[in-house]
């Protein structure tokens, strides 16, 4: 690949690259603990196939019901030895000492593949967009999500399809204090949106480093930093986030590049959850200093952000 490329730039290309060259080839991803059972090319009415990887943990017994954890960008979740830029969330061995330590209950993970080029159109929170300008909304809309939102879409085929699939096929509970949602960076975004939307299916959300400048990093820093698009998703999170009580909340942001453009949106999302009535026992928002974007970021701190969103009430 062209070295002239901007470093954000390369990083969008080698993705879709790699979710481009045979994703129905990929192997199993290779877990610490536990094994992964793989839903492959799962077909949906309302978006492209794409795989769905559930991690079981060394223990599953089909006697024991099973709290679930939804997450997005799927491949990246595992195996660092399976991923284009050799990084994981290591989500396994996370849920896996967070179980053992006594502050998770017995859980399952289900990791939803993005569909490369259609990443942006399925993860920005479609109705979040009313609330910007006509242009913006346009641009976006055109250059970014290839023409077409597909957020609802994508919440629908996991509400309506998925959550089903997997409640039929494994263990678990299927209620709403039992279910969570979580993702980094745009996947971030979906996330706070599949709890605003479907607040009746999801107990709690966690978005890390939650991408609220909203544009591709493909586009630049200078492109990517804006006021609009963080003000929408605000506009729109003041207007549909659940009522404190019944649910979890948290969203971080680290201190270094990309991360750094989420400092205005992040401090108004506190006050804006707080305004809600948003306590500390049903909302986190955090600075994690030091740390940037990318899945070693994540990785570090998911244990303890997923004990605090899906911990037992």
């Amino acid at each position: 690949m062209d070295s002239t490329v901007a470093p954000g730039r390369r990083r969008w290309l080698l993705g879709l690259a790699m979710t481009a060259a045979g994703a129905s080839a990929q192997p199993l991803p290779q877990v610490g603990s536990g094994r992964i059972e793989r839903l492959p090319d799962m077909a949906s009415r309302h978006v492209a196939p794409r795989h769905v990887d559930v991690w079981l943990p060394a223990d599953y017994d089909a006697s024991r019901r099973h709290a679930v954890l939804y997450m997005h960008d799927g491949q990246m979740l595992f195996d660092a030895g399976a991923t284009w830029n050799r990084q994981a969330w290591a989500v396994d061995r996370a849920v896996g000492a967070q179980v053992k330590a006594g502050r998770l209950r017995d859980t399952l993970v289900v990791g939803i593949w993005n569909h490369g080029p259609e990443r942006y159109a399925e993860y920005f929170p479609e109705k979040a967009l009313a609330h910007a300008p006509q242009a913006v909304r346009r641009e976006y809309v055109e250059q970014a999500s290839n023409g077409r939102s597909k957020a609802d879409a994508y919440l629908r085929f996991i509400v309506e399809e998925l959550k089903p699939e997997i409640d039929r096929r494994f263990a678990t509970l299927p209620g709403r204090e039992a279910t969570f949602v979580a993702g980094s960076s745009m996947g971030g975004l979906i996330s706070l949106y599949a709890l605003c939307e479907h607040p009746q299916v999801f107990g709690g959300a966690a978005a890390l480093s939650a991408h609220f400048v909203g544009r591709p990093t493909a586009w630049g820093l200078e492109r990517v930093r804006n006021a609009a698009l963080p003000l929408a998703l605000l506009d729109y999170l003041s207007e549909r986030l659940p009522a404190a009580g019944a649910h979890r909340v948290y969203i971080d942001r680290g201190t270094d590049a990309l991360d750094a453009l989420y400092a205005p949106a992040l401090a108004l999302a506190a006050e804006l959850l707080r305004d809600k009535g948003y306590g500390p026992r049903d909302a986190q928002t955090r600075v994690v200093e030091g740390t940037g974007h990318s899945e070693t970021d994540w990785a570090r701190r998911i244990g303890e952000v997923l004990a605090f969103v899906m911990a037992p009430r």
